[in-house]
């Protein structure tokens, strides 16, 4: 396999979001993004990066993998530990697709979280496809490929980032106007607050005239709606620090 992929960094942590939250996952970053959401923690990750053969990333992944090798218990009858494909915007590289498919053919679990601004409809049917859809907080809502949402299959997951009431409306709009929540488990997220050293110059601002919505008012109106939606905060931000890498 002499193709090659730019990767930021890869490394073994737990799934600190998704259904498959606290589950030991490895992460592949890889480098770049098109879009610049207002309350991005990876901007880092825009242009920071090496190539590195797709052969290198599997036997990198196979290493972190080693001490579960001989481990009898598996969770639901998912093999541990995951592999995510991030970013940045994983699906920006072609050469993503061939990687998720021999990860898959390895016997991973595969996951991949990608923006929604980018076609899923060629990534292997096997990976757990993430769907990250761009709230109007995120300043880059217009960037949202609504064809995604035919593609979204039972094992998949659609996330929204929620940092505003108008983000909270928006999103039930989209559940009811694309009958998402019979399609696949759906994913609310607040949007955690960035610290300073993670505040990239680059990023879209919040558009004016939203109206912030607390964490506890976010588990509150999906309480209230009686919402079919998964709450779910980032665990690797409450385990370490919000801007440490790699976990």
């Amino acid at each position: 396999m002499s193709e090659t992929l730019v990767i930021n960094e890869i490394y073994l942590s737990l799934q600190g979001e998704s259904t498959f939250a606290g589950l030991p996952c490895v992460f592949i970053r890889l480098t770049g993004c098109d879009l610049r959401c207002s309350y991005c923690d990876t901007a880092y990750a825009f242009t920071e990066g090496k190539k590195r053969r797709l052969v290198e990333i599997l036997e990198k992944v196979k290493e972190l993998a080693k001490p579960f090798v001989n481990s009898k218990i598996a969770i639901q009858r998912t093999k541990l530990p995951l592999v995510e494909l991030t970013g940045g915007e994983p699906l920006l590289q072609k050469n993503s697709q061939p990687l998720m498919k021999q990860l898959c053919d390895d016997g991973f679990t595969v996951l991949i979280e990608t923006s929604g601004a980018h076609d899923i409809s060629a990534i292997d049917p096997r990976v757990h496809c993430i769907l990250d859809l761009k709230c109007p907080s995120s300043g880059e809502a217009e960037r949202n490929l609504t064809s995604n949402l035919e593609q979204l299959k039972a094992t998949d997951e659609a996330k929204f980032v929620i940092g505003t009431r108008e983000d909270y409306a928006w999103a039930k709009a989209q559940i009811a106007a694309h009958h998402l929540a019979a399609k696949c488990p759906l994913l609310f997220s607040w949007v955690h607050p960035l610290p300073p050293a993670q505040q990239n110059k680059g990023l879209k601002k919040v558009p004016a005239g939203l109206t912030p919505i607390s964490r506890q008012e976010l588990a509150e109106a999906i309480i209230a709606d009686a919402l079919p939606v998964r709450f779910q905060i980032q665990q690797h931000k409450i385990i370490w620090p919000t801007e440490q890498r790699g976990v």
